[in-house]
């Protein structure tokens, strides 16, 4: 065979190669990579709460990144309702990398007006981790002394994760 006769078939055979791996190095790149941060732990006090209940929410939160992760935003629902307050909040909570830092969310009633009073007796709490910013945090000096300045880096990506927690609330009976 000649040199001109082998450019076709090796040509052909690179083509067909590629058709082979580009399938499969487009799912590694679509495949969801894990998030740096994790809800690790929901605490809800008190842990067997009543209808009409103020109950306080805390949430620890891991950063295993390599940055400072800052600006949290939440979302968080009760037997699937979300509550509103969350819609248009964020959290300037450092939590530093290769830490779990526990956050202080909004206090809330177990039963409300528009939220009865399960009747499973069982309440459910989902929280989510919206979205996140990496952050650098620098201590600088001016005329009036230090000051610590807080600068965007990026936002952490493969958010949203989430985690539940369900109480066994106290009846009347």
């Amino acid at each position: 065979m000649k040199r001109a006769d082998l450019r076709l078939p090796i040509t052909c055979l690179l083509a067909a190669s590629l058709l082979l791996v580009g399938p499969a190095a487009a799912q590694e790149e679509g495949a969801t990579a894990a998030a740096a941060l994790k809800i690790e732990e929901i605490s809800v006090e008190p842990a067997n709460p009543a209808a009409e209940t103020l109950c306080q929410l805390r949430v620890k939160i891991s950063n295993a990144g390599e940055r400072i992760a800052s600006r949290l935003g939440f979302a968080v629902s009760l037997n699937g309702q979300d509550l509103g307050v969350y819609g248009n909040q964020i959290f300037m909570f450092p939590v530093a990398p290769g830490t779990t830092e526990e956050v202080s969310l909004y206090n809330f009633w177990t039963t409300e007006t528009s939220r009865a009073m399960p009747a499973d007796g069982k309440l459910r709490v989902e929280v989510k981790l919206k979205e996140a910013v990496w952050t650098q945090v620098a201590t600088e000096t001016d005329e009036e002394g230090e000051i610590e300045v807080w600068t965007p880096i990026g936002p952490v990506e493969n958010l949203p994760v989430k985690a539940s927690v369900t109480l066994q609330m106290k009846t009347a009976n």
